[in-house]
């Protein structure tokens, strides 16, 4: 044993080529030190991250991952390189959160990208135009078919992430509140879109004239007023008497009688003729032909 000893010994002093091992940062100890030092970096970073993804995106997940990604810098990294753990380390941390982000999202980056774009040109559309686009605007200036932009929109949807607590009532609150029209009302709110059709065509040649052209193509009183050969003054009275002529063959087209009764006379006539017309002028689905299923119109008014 001594002499196994001794030859061991000769041969470490005899042997000048054999490198000795010096502590290098990413080995032993060091590493733990720099995952130590740096730990605060970690929960910087998954701060910064939380400020720019949704709500229902979990910290422990991105701490996690950076966690990891710090303590394969500390055994990756190389002082002689001359750059600083901390930016070395940033990088690699920012890296594998985004990785994380992207393993946590249902929808591939192309869906996302598609729907940054849409989002983009709605808001210019409804900047442009003074309110919301509809989907046949959006899907002309996207230069696209209508089938696509739905497709576009049911992908977006598809890769929602909706907590299963928000889906019940707590005390009578509904945790998932919509401004959504439900079937019904949509299917009223069509009808009479329908009978406005009907009765702005019912509307005498005169008021029908200012009534199309002042509110459904946007024309100027002097035009019109030119147009018709009188003043101003006199569009906006002839406007006003629309506008009172509407309302009642509105209101009155559920009570409407189906001819004018021989007892009324003048104005009232005229407004028993004028809600009837409007009653008959169309059936139910006939008024509903002129929306789509998403009560959006479909034609001009006659």
């Amino acid at each position: 044993m001594t002499a196994a000893v001794s030859t061991q010994v000769d041969s470490a002093d005899t042997d000048v080529s054999t490198p000795v091992a010096h502590p290098t940062p990413g080995r032993g100890p060091e590493i733990d030190e720099l995952v130590r030092e740096h730990l605060p970096l970690v929960g910087h970073l998954v701060r910064e991250v939380l400020t720019r993804v949704p709500a229902h995106i979990q910290r422990n997940d991105l701490v996690s991952a950076g966690m990891l990604a710090l303590v394969l810098s500390a055994r990756s990294f190389d002082a002689d390189r001359g750059v600083p753990f901390g930016r070395f380390a940033a990088i690699r941390i920012r890296g594998a959160l985004t990785d994380e982000l992207r393993t946590m999202d249902w929808a591939s980056r192309s869906v996302r990208g598609k729907a940054r774009e849409l989002e983009a040109v709605r808001n210019d559309l409804a900047a442009a135009l003074g309110r919301h686009p509809t989907r046949e605007e959006t899907a002309q200036a996207l230069g696209i078919a209508v089938s696509e932009l739905d497709g576009v929109d049911a992908d977006v949807q598809r890769a929602a992430v909706l907590s299963l607590q928000a889906l019940t009532a707590d005390e009578g609150v509904e945790l998932l509140p919509t401004s959504n029209e439900g079937p019904e009302a949509l299917l009223l709110k069509r009808e009479q879109i329908g009978y406005l059709h009907d009765a702005v065509a019912e509307l005498p040649d005169r008021l029908r004239t200012v009534v199309r052209g002042y509110f459904f193509e946007n024309r100027k009183m002097a035009d019109l007023a030119d147009e018709l050969g009188v003043t101003e003054s006199r569009i906006s009275q002839l406007r006003a008497e629309a506008l009172t002529l509407l309302r009642q063959g509105l209101s009155g087209v559920d009570d409407a009688p189906s001819e004018v009764k021989p007892a009324a006379r003048g104005r009232a006539a005229a407004r028993q003729a004028y809600c009837a017309a409007v009653a008959s002028r169309s059936n139910v689905a006939e008024r509903l032909r002129s929306t789509n299923v998403l009560g959006e119109a479909r034609q001009a008014v006659r």
